[in-house]
This record gives structure tokens, sequence and C-alpha cells, in this order.
């Protein structure tokens, strides 16, 4: 297949793109073109501007893809500039768990529903994140039926290469030293793992299903299980105080997806167990490096 990655040169949008690569389908990554990436010949390349709809006819909208994947529409003003151009056989949008406004264990997809969302064209810095997200995908679903669109919603993505360092950042603080004001320490949270989010986002891409659909690694993890994991590892306790730094999941209830919808097409995920202890060895390991 023909696939266009938009957001394909850091993150799980590498990983994406790599998994497509090794499926032997032709990639175009589409971009600035300030980010560098290690794909070399690999892949194609096109400089667009995402915000910017004459950019975006001037370039993806002289082609057809069968598959785009767009790891970067943050709004229905995004999910409009893009698609009023493009010509593709498929769409797959990474959302995210945040358009459930009531998180819990299992959240199924049928409790944010697109199609009845009151739709409001927006940009990004219009309202909180979870809200622009759900009118991405209220744009989607509600003007854009022509496309076999699909919307797959992630939990927090971690991984060795997370520039955001959200779990990092438990890490490095007990290492370091630094008191930390947490609130949530006991609520289990789920996770999936950035190179098994490109994998599922292939996976999808391939197949024929349209709609929402979780992603979700299989089970959760509380933050005080992970501390725990870090005191017994380093020999250093981690200092709490309410003067300390914020959590950076401060505020994050019990949540995880159910993943029985991709389960069901045949899509099997990894225990959150059998990867993440590896992943904190290895944050303690760049932590350590540090000091």
């Amino acid at each position: 297949m023909k696939v266009l990655v938009l957001g394909g040169t850091r993150f799980f949008g590498k990983h994406l793109v790599n998994s497509l690569l090794s499926k032997g389908h032709e990639v175009t990554i589409a971009t600035r073109g300030k980010a560098k990436d290690d794909f070399g010949d690999k892949v194609e390349r096109i400089i667009i501007e995402r915000t910017n709809p004459n950019s975006l006819r001037e370039t993806i909208g002289k082609h057809y893809y069968d598959v785009v994947c767009d790891n970067i529409a943050y709004c229905s003003n995004d999910v409009k500039a893009l698609l009023d151009s493009l010509k593709c056989g498929r769409y797959v949008m990474t959302s995210s768990a945040s358009v459930y406004e009531n998180q819990h264990l299992s959240t199924l997809e049928d409790e944010f529903e697109p199609d009845s969302h009151n739709l409001k064209w927006c940009s990004r810095e219009e309202y909180p994140y979870a809200e622009v997200k759900r009118q991405a995908e209220s744009a989607l679903f509600q003007e854009y039926p022509k496309f076999q669109s699909v919307a797959v919603r992630l939990p927090y993505v971690i991984g060795e290469d997370d520039y955001t360092e959200r779990l990092y950042f438990y890490v490095e603080q007990i290492i370091k030293g630094n008191p930390m004001n947490l609130d949530n320490l006991n609520e289990q949270i789920g996770f999936i793992n950035s190179a098994e989010a490109g994998e599922f986002l292939t996976w999808i891409a391939e197949q024929k299903f349209v709609g929402p659909i979780n992603g979700n690694s299989i089970g959760t993890i509380s933050l005080k299980q992970i501390i725990d994991y870090v005191e017994h590892k380093t020999k250093i306790k981690a200092i709490y105080s309410s003067y300390g730094l914020e959590g950076s999941y401060n505020g994050q209830e019990s949540f995880s997806l159910d993943v029985s919808r991709a389960s069901n097409l045949g899509y099997c995920f990894t225990e959150l167990n059998s990867w993440i202890y590896e992943l904190l060895d290895k944050y303690i390991n760049m932590s350590s490096s540090t000091l």
C-alpha cells in the first residue's frame, strides 16, 4: 500500500513508520521540514504546513494514498484543513483516551460517541486538550463519512523515547532526592508502549474496520507500585511533600481502556508487566548516569 504518515519523525510515529516499512508498504512522511529522521531512502518526504489549507492542497492534494495515518490531528480545524484536500482510501487518526469524560477501568469505545457530540470548528488553543480531541473526532465522523476512517484511542504512551518524560519524572526525582507532591499513589493506570502503539496503528491501517477503537496494554499499574520498584532497585527512598514537585500524572484517577473490540478483530496486546519494569530499569540507568 501507499501510505502517508503525518507525524512520523519521533516517538511512536517513528515506530509506526518502521512497522509500515517492515510490512513492505511504500511510505511517505509529511513534515514541516524541520525535524530530521533516520529513514534514509526508505521513505519519500513532502514538506507541508499542517494548519495551512493552501499548503495541503498544493502538496498532499496532488496525490492519492491508500492509507493516511495522521498522528497530529489535534482539533476539528486540523481535520477540515487536511480532509478537504485529501484523496485516500482509508484515514487513520491517532486519538486519545482523553475523549472519555468519565474515565474508569475498562472504558468502552461507546462511552464517547463522536457522531452525536456537538461539533464546533476550533483551533488547538480554543479548548482544553480533551475537548479539542473530541472535536477532531466529531469533525471526522460527522463531516467526512466518505472516508473509511478509524479513530485510534490510546492511553498514556510511554517508552525510552518518550519526549514528554512524564513517567521518567518519578524515577528522576527519586534518584535526585527531590521531594514530590503526589495525589494519586494508589490509582491503577493503563499505558501502552510506544513501539506497540506504532505496531497497532500499522495493524489497524491494514484492516477494513471503521470507527473508534481502543489500544491499551493488558493490565494496569499504580504509581505506588512503580515507586516501590524504583526504591527497591536503587535503595533510595522517595520523598513526599506537599511542597514538592507536582507529579506529572497528578489528578489521574484509575482508568484503562477496554480492548475487546481490537481483540475480537484479531489483535493481541502485550501484558503491561511484561515490559514496564524493563523500561523502568532503563530510566533508572538514564537518570543515574546524569548524576
